[in-house]
């Protein structure tokens, strides 16, 4: 009796063509390809160790599985290395899947229990809250403090301190820290590292590295990737050594970004530059012209001189300005209905770093875990409006602008 051969299962594909092989090629694409694999083949034991021990020849990168790297990830790592003027014997930064993903990083990367944290009493709600809520539970206490006050920052260290967390230009109050004692005091202490959230100032707009910080991080969702369609963060330490503690604490606590995201953010980056500059120029225009808007209390722009800050503004960003501007309103909620109502042209959501210029209300979003007095002391009031400017026709928006705040006044 002979043997035959075995008759193919119908529909199957042929073993060589389940997973098939990207043929050689003589060109390469212009654009990063998506690579949405979630795990990648080497061809013996011996290629998987040169790949996790870092020991593959001077240009090659191997990945094993996504939640530890991917190609679009380290794509766009690289062209946020370079903005932020990150030494690359630092080992490179860390994308996340949010920049509250890199915000946990840091803290869960660097941090152990005993160890005490200094922060601006201003940051964004929600790192607040994982500083105040999620870090006890953790023996990690964090003392709130105002960054715009070197003295009180001085003040809160203590010899158990480890991190000073603090954003350049605070959201929602547009508030400016006082970058450079507080570099001096992180420098000076035994074991503090100054911790820079850039999402507002961006690269562009304050080079953290240069100006003494240890870490930085960045909400990329927001200006860098500039379009409301991919959540990102980024965060890298000028140490090796930190750097990769937080990689390790991304990888370990499933930080992972989406390929697609990353796809997506690095397409934004190539316009970047051109966004900030029009968007910066666009929100000078706005702040003046709300200043002069009937209904209109305060406004809060760093280039102004009647911010409170100004003249720290002028020596931290030096004339970067930035696209963030927030105002007050005369009146309280049914006031700020009534505002944002007659201002329908112009998107009213809890984000900031779109193309379109967008109003958000901090006390019914991102600081609505706060008291009225919590808020109120913070410089927050209920007609607290905050507004992300885009890249759109400013005088426009400014008609807009000014005929709620006239609405509302009348």
């Amino acid at each position: 009796m002979t043997d035959t051969p075995e008759t193919p299962t119908p529909g199957a594909l042929p073993l060589t063509t389940l997973r098939p092989v990207a043929p050689a090629a003589a060109t390469r694409p212009l654009v990063t390809p998506i690579s949405p694999s979630v795990v990648y083949c080497t061809a013996d034991a011996d290629a998987m160790d040169a790949v996790y021990e870092g020991s593959l020849p001077p240009g090659e990168a191997g990945y094993t599985y996504s939640r530890e790297g991917h190609p679009n990830a380290t794509a766009l790592a690289g062209r946020i290395d370079a903005m932020e003027g990150l030494d690359p014997a630092a080992g490179g930064g860390t994308v996340t899947g949010s920049g509250m993903a890199a915000v946990a990083a840091v803290l869960l990367g660097l941090l152990e229990a005993g160890d005490h944290v200094v922060a601006s009493d201003q940051l964004y709600g929600r790192t607040a809250r994982m500083m105040t809520r999620e870090l006890p539970r953790l023996g990690i206490e964090t003392t709130l403090v105002d960054a715009t006050d070197g003295d009180a920052v001085a003040a809160a260290m203590r010899p158990q301190t480890r991190l000073i967390v603090v954003e350049v230009v605070a959201n929602p109050t547009i508030r400016i820290a006082d970058m450079n004692r507080i570099a001096a005091l992180a420098a000076a202490h035994p074991r503090a590292l100054l911790v820079v959230d850039n999402t507002f100032t961006t690269p562009l707009g304050f080079p953290a590295f240069a100006r003494g910080a240890d870490v930085v991080l960045h909400s990329v969702t927001k200006l860098l990737a500039g379009h409301s369609d991919a959540m990102l963060g980024w965060v890298a330490a000028r140490d090796p050594v930190l750097n990769t503690a937080l990689r390790e604490a991304a990888e370990t606590w499933g930080l992972t970004p989406s390929p697609f995201d990353c796809w997506l953010a690095e397409r934004g980056l190539t316009s970047f530059a051109l966004r900030h500059e029009r968007a910066t120029a666009n929100a000078a225009a706005l702040a003046e012209r709300l200043a002069g808007a009937r209904g209109v209390v305060r406004v809060l722009y760093p280039g102004r001189a009647d911010h409170p800050d100004h003249n720290r503004a002028q020596a931290v960003l030096q004339g970067r300005w930035g696209n963030m501007v927030s105002f007050v309103l005369e009146g309280g909620r049914a006031e700020v209905n009534a505002f944002l109502q007659a201002a329908r042209a112009i998107p009213f959501a809890p984000t900031l770093g779109d193309v379109s210029t967008t109003l958000s209300h901090p006390a019914s979003s991102s600081h609505r875990a706060l008291s009225e007095e919590a808020r109120l002391a913070l410089g927050i009031p209920e007609g607290f409006i905050r507004m992300s400017v885009g890249i759109d026709d400013a005088a426009a928006v400014g008609e807009v602008l000014a005929a709620a705040a006239e609405s509302i006044a009348a």
